[in-house]
């Protein structure tokens, strides 16, 4: 196999790990009546703190149209709420309520956990190899023009 095909069939394993991994946890997190855009939203907040709506599409990687959505169904479940900033009224931040926190803390334990389940084939030197040729891999592709 030359290094052009050898590329390929490790992009093509990539994805597919990456589907695997990623349909196995959104099966996890909508068992908590979640959706996984939801989730990431309070996960954020949960860790991060208030969050301005106009840069959490980009955090938890979401086109911008779709927060709005998905900050008035969490609004609505009472998880999180909407707070204005007392220095530019143009800025409007997302805060989580006492019933996300809580929500969070029952379920992120289990999230992680799965997570872990999944990952935990590797070492922890397999995982630090991986993490480190990923991030290569990653930093690369934002270099190309």
């Amino acid at each position: 196999m030359n290094e052009s095909e050898q590329s390929l069939k490790l992009f093509v394993v990539l994805s597919r790990a990456y589907r695997a991994i990623n349909d196995r946890m959104n099966k996890h997190i909508t068992s908590f009546g979640l959706n996984p855009t939801e989730f990431g939203v309070l996960e954020l907040l949960y860790h991060k703190g208030d969050q301005p709506l106009q840069q959490i599409g980009g955090k938890i990687l979401l086109a911008s149209g779709s927060i709005t959505y998905v900050v008035d169904k969490l609004e609505q479940k009472g998880l999180l709420a909407r707070k204005a900033c007392e220095k530019d009224r143009r800025v409007t931040y997302a805060h989580i309520t006492d019933n996300g926190e809580k929500l969070i803390e029952e379920i992120f334990p289990s999230h992680q956990g799965k997570i872990d389940e999944i990952i935990g084939i590797l070492s922890a030197d397999e995982k630090d190899q991986a993490i480190e040729m990923l991030k290569r891999i990653g930093f690369h592709a934002k270099e190309i023009k």
